[in-house]
């Protein structure tokens, strides 16, 4: 056996502190980056706050307002450009009729008669499982577009003549869709309760409602987990006409 001094680990030892060093000066400075950059990035604030978050909700809340307002300017306008078009337009009163039909076929014009109103919302903050359900998901006690669509999509089905999302008329370019927890329907932003109300046969759209098996899956979380369902029936009830902008938008090739 040999003694250490003519060991080969002696000189080895010796010989990694320098690449150990190496790297822990490495290290030092790429921490040293990090922090900088972090800074940077901040410039000079709390990264981990949600005050950004906070000034986009407050800015979708503004355009939301403003462009509720703008469908009532445009609502008035469009009232006086009718009215001036039907004295001026020298129209015979066939060719009203056919105008009255598409009027109403396309949802600018109100409609009058018995209802029936569907409430979806979320289970309540403090919600647990019932017996016999397993624990729920952040995801089973929301509201989804899904949920919301196989509602409208039901009452059409059932043979509604209008049907209002909230305080807004549906039209056939209509899309109802949800981003995170709040309904963007028409350039306006929503939050839960949900209400959908449809003019029509209320007999034939409560049926619509039951057949539909994207609602009957929705009702097994009603009594899983307690999400919100209520329906309501009106004698007579009239829904507004729609009063936004009817123009279409769809994507051009660059030239």
């Amino acid at each position: 056996m040999s003694n250490s001094a003519d060991s080969p680990r002696g000189p080895a030892r010796r010989m990694s502190r320098r690449p150990v060093q190496a790297l822990t000066a490495a290290v030092f400075a790429l921490a040293g980056l990090i922090f900088v950059t972090s800074a940077n990035t901040a410039k000079g604030t709390d990264i981990r706050t949600d005050s950004s978050l906070l000034k986009l909700s407050d800015l979708i809340q503004q355009r939301s307002e403003k462009n509720a307002e703008l469908d009532e300017s445009t609502a008035s306008v469009r009232a006086d450009i009718d009215t001036l078009a039907r004295r001026d337009d020298g129209s015979t009163r066939a060719e009203d009729a056919k105008l009255d039909a598409l009027e109403k076929a396309a949802g600018t014009t109100e409609v009058t008669g018995e209802a029936l109103s569907v409430t979806l919302n979320d289970a309540p903050p403090n919600a647990t499982a019932n017996p016999g359900y397993p624990e729920p998901q952040p995801n089973d006690l929301v509201i989804h577009q899904q949920d919301l669509q196989a509602v409208v999509n039901a009452l059409w089905e059932g043979g509604a003549r209008g049907i209002r999302v909230m305080d807004q008329r549906l039209i056939s370019t209509s899309a109802v869709r949800c981003v995170g927890n709040t309904l963007i329907l028409q350039g306006r932003v929503y939050s839960p309760p949900y209400k959908v109300t449809a003019v029509g046969d209320r007999g034939k759209l409560r049926q619509a409602l039951n057949d539909s098996t994207a609602i009957q899956n929705y009702q097994l979380y009603v009594k899983a987990y307690g999400l919100g369902w209520k329906v309501e029936e009106d004698d007579k009830l009239t829904l507004p006409g729609y009063s936004g902008t009817v123009d279409l938008h769809y994507a051009q090739p660059v030239q």
